[in-house]
């Protein structure tokens, strides 16, 4: 069930990729690059946060996100963690202890992360031979992800691939030119990849 809500998921996201290119003509203009870290980590559902209390190990505990957004802490009850940084939970936990405890320091960690898994992933749809959702790694390139996906399968249209990424909120589209990358050795457009890129292969029109 959860597999085919991700397939679910993953195709809408690819729909409304290709609703976007399809306002705006395809130039090779290069995808801006980044550095693949993600600047403000946003807790979520079912990740693992440790809370330490220094001078107060009966205090500290290891949690995990509930569906409702928030985790138990010894004497304060929920505190809210989901859509918050670590630093605001710990801020929070915090000034909350300071009714009990003098001058606490607190400290907020994600132990464990899972909300984040979907944004971090490379995704490679399409004319491969299995497409994937793998992990981002730093230095990671277009083709890369293609040999990770088996390479292309022989209906494939490699010079019709397209890279998804979003940019300034929106889903922009950028030509990939496979063929060249594979046969040629022309590298112009193998990408480096940020997470949350997705790689679409059509099939040729017969």
């Amino acid at each position: 069930m959860e597999f085919r809500v991700y397939c679910v998921l993953v195709l809408a996201f690819i729909v409304v990729a290709s609703g976007c290119a399809t306002q705006e003509q395809f130039s090779m203009e290069r995808p801006p690059e980044g550095t693949g870290v993600v600047a403000k980590y946003l807790v979520g559902v079912d990740d693992t946060l440790s809370v330490s209390v220094w001078r107060n190990e009966e205090l500290s505990v290891s949690a995990i996100v509930r569906p409702d957004g928030k985790i138990t802490v010894p004497v304060i009850g929920d505190v809210a963690a989901a859509g918050r940084t670590p630093e605001e939970v710990a801020d929070d936990i915090r000034e909350r202890l300071s009714k009990y405890i003098r001058s606490p320091q607190v400290a907020v960690s994600v132990t464990g992360l899972v909300s984040n898994a979907y944004l971090t992933r490379v995704r490679v749809t399409g004319a491969v031979t299995q497409p994937v959702s793998t992990a981002h790694r730093p230095g990671m390139t277009v083709l890369d992800a293609v040999l990770e996906a088996g390479g292309l399968t022989e209906f494939a249209a490699p010079d019709k691939a397209r890279l998804y990424r979003k940019v300034d909120g929106k889903v922009k589209a950028y030509p990939v030119f496979l063929k060249q990358i594979l046969q040629k050795g022309n590298l112009s457009t193998n990408y480096r990849l940020l997470p949350g890129d997705i790689i679409s292969i059509p099939e040729r029109s017969f």
